[in-house]
């Protein structure tokens, strides 16, 4: 279990991966070798899944964010394998979740434009058999965006 130590070593990292681990055992009042084995435990542990850069999607080019709902008459492990394989090929699909109620898989798209997003659906309903649905929303404006968990001190 992590201990408020390794909660508040977990928070800064959210914030700021780049920080050093100097900087990160002055802020948890650590010398670098106890701070450096507790950030080895949360890796090994899976905790701490890996460190990303976070990338501005409107400047690169990447507008356009839709939120694509599926719903399937297949439920076969071969159907499920195939449709999760194709998903992991799309680098364009940001989440994929499995869903209950109304839709059975929900997608996050990040493209950069209506052209991209439809020749994306194309080859999504082209390549998986047995989808009863698919529709989608676009987001009009990003409120609130963060990668970071809601970890308490």
């Amino acid at each position: 279990m992590i201990d408020k130590t390794d909660r508040k070593l977990l928070n800064l990292l959210q914030q700021d991966s780049t920080l050093s681990l100097q900087s990160l055992a002055e802020a948890v009042n650590l010398t670098s070798t106890p701070c450096w084995k507790r950030l080895k435990k949360l890796e090994d542990n899976g905790i701490i899944r890996r460190r990303v850069t976070l990338l501005d999607s409107e400047k690169l080019g990447l507008g356009l964010t839709a939120f694509m709902f599926v719903k399937t008459q297949k439920h076969s492990k071969e159907w499920y394998q195939t449709f999760v394989g194709l998903i992991n090929e799309l680098p364009e699909v940001m989440g994929c979740y499995r869903m209950s109620g109304i839709y059975d898989y929900l997608l996050q798209i990040q493209v950069a434009d209506m052209k991209s997003y439809d020749a994306l659906y194309k080859r999504l309903v082209e390549g998986i058999e047995g989808l009863t649905e698919v529709t989608s929303s676009f987001s009009m404006e990003e409120i609130k965006y963060t990668t970071a968990l809601p970890l308490k001190p």
